[in-house]
């Protein structure tokens, strides 16, 4: 009976976020053994996709060492990052395997070092030898070095944007390495490299031009001989000496192959690359034309990408609240998020229905605008447990730590303890929101809000303001990216 390791060690760094990334945040998703089983069966989730296979290939006996993923935020800690690959390689080197999966993402970065998935990578192929048949699921938005595709037997990327493909991501890499271990197949394959970072708010693969590259790799693999074609759009944020978009093909046995279609999805990548560059209106803006439409648009969604948790975003940025105070909606309002633990503490200490009064936003740091005025009542108050139910990691289990619904005239703001994302119809459940009551939804998210809320807001409206993950690239200080890169050639070049 072959014998299959399973692991997971996924983060997405913004290296322009104040918070960084300790063991601590990864603890919210902290499993291995049966538990980790237990935990992604059902789920739409890469080790959902493990549990999948295993339980359609009974010959395969699976073992989940440690499985663990945190929000997107600024750099991990080296103590963090050490002590999960650590753990992970020491548990592969004690073990006797077939084959190993591995679930990242391809874009984390680490205080004090760059290239910390290519040393992931590294480390673990060193532990388990160079013939392993070794599999790599990767996020859609890797950075991606060009080396890894010489250490992986054989590695995928998401397909779908929002992600909701992360299942089936996992089962086709475990089902090449089932063939790979049978000798159907010879998996070999190659990176290859856009000279640009892409911000993601334009890479939705419904529409526009990441759909279109989809759409091109899918029909580079009508061939046989090519396993897989991932575009990626890389990380915008994450600034590294590999940073920028790029696409990665797994031929059998044809090396060669694999390197004309990785780079003829580059090319094609290039003849789009104006289009993925827009501009958006800020909050104000946004805000307002909103309020103009009617009810056969309601609810309406604003959608702040700055600030987006799964962008790395803080949870603090004040500009689109200041907004909407100045605006004045006289329309039922949601307003998600804040991650304030202290302000959820004196919101748990007054009780619901007691008058609360403070600031908003700019607790973590006044870089993106000072903090926000404001004068309300505790309507809610919740443990910030929840399980995802919409089609992106429907299933898995989510935790903010305590949280509060503070009222503020016609909005209701949502205050969490931990900084996760507002993505999820379970999220809002959870704070007792009511769509069909609600008129305008203000979210602190990005386009992965789009995979459940499309049927539930009928309009959408995008805005740019202040934050970690704001829309212009040349705003923040890149140091490591080559300045090659466009669209940071042209700051250079001024």
């Amino acid at each position: 009976m072959p014998r299959l390791a399973v692991a997971r060690f996924s983060h997405e760094g913004n290296s322009f976020s104040p918070v960084m990334t300790g063991l601590n945040e990864f603890r919210r998703e902290w499993y291995q053994g049966q538990e980790a089983e237990a935990v992604y069966r059902g789920t739409t989730t890469e080790g959902g996709g493990a549990v999948a296979f295993l339980d359609a290939h009974p010959e395969w006996r699976g073992t989940f060492l440690r499985m663990t993923g945190a929000t997107p935020a600024g750099p991990v800690t080296r103590e963090a990052y050490d002590t999960i690959i650590d753990e992970i390689v020491a548990d592969l080197t004690q073990g006797e395997w077939d084959a190993v999966f591995l679930s990242l993402h391809g874009a984390m970065v680490v205080e004090g070092m760059d290239l910390a998935d290519y040393e992931i990578v590294r480390r673990v192929r060193e532990a388990i030898g160079p013939e392993m048949p070794f599999g790599v699921s990767f996020d859609l938005h890797a950075n991606l070095d060009t080396r890894i595709a010489d250490l992986v037997t054989f590695a995928a990327g998401f397909k779908e944007h929002p992600h909701i493909d992360m299942k089936e991501t996992a089962e086709r890499v475990l089902d090449v390495l089932d063939r790979t271990v049978k000798g159907e197949v010879r998996p070999v394959g190659h990176i290859a490299k856009l000279d640009a970072i892409l911000p993601s708010i334009n890479m939705r693969t419904a529409e526009g031009p990441m759909a279109e590259l989809e759409a091109f790799a899918r029909g580079l693999e009508f061939d046989p001989r090519i396993l897989d074609a991932s575009p990626f759009g890389g990380f915008s944020y994450g600034d590294t000496v590999v940073a920028g978009a790029g696409a990665l093909v797994y031929a059998d046995g044809d090396r060669e192959l694999a390197k004309r279609a990785a780079e003829r999805i580059v090319e094609e990548t290039r003849k789009r690359l104006d289009r993925f560059y827009i501009a958006l209106p800020d909050a104000a803006a946004g805000i307002a034309q909103a309020l103009r439409l009617g009810p056969e648009a309601q609810p309406v969604a604003v959608i702040d990408s700055g600030d987006n948790p799964l962008s790395g975003g803080i949870g603090d940025t004040p500009e689109m609240l200041r907004a909407l105070l100045d605006a004045a909606p006289q329309v039922p309002t949601v307003f998600a998020f804040f991650a304030d633990p202290a302000l959820v503490e004196r919101c748990v200490a007054a009780g619901e229905g007691a008058a609360i009064s403070g600031t908003l936003g700019g607790r973590i740091s006044t870089d993106f605008g000072s903090p926000v005025p404001f004068s309300g009542t505790v309507l809610k108050l919740t443990d910030g447990h929840y399980a995802n139910s919409g089609p992106m990691m429907r299933g898995l289990p989510m935790s903010l730590g305590p949280t509060a619904v503070i009222g503020i005239g016609q909005i209701r703001v949502i205050v969490t303890t931990a900084c996760g994302s507002a993505h999820d119809p379970a999220f809002y459940t959870l704070h007792g929101v009511d769509f069909a009551q609600v008129a305008l939804l203000c979210a602190k998210a990005k386009n992965h809000f789009r995979a459940a809320f499309t049927a539930i807001c009928p309009t959408m409206i995008d805005i740019d303001a202040p934050g970690p993950a704001a829309l212009d690239i040349n705003r923040f200080p890149f140091r490591l990216a080559p300045p090659t890169l466009y669209p940071l050639r042209i700051r250079e070049a001024s």
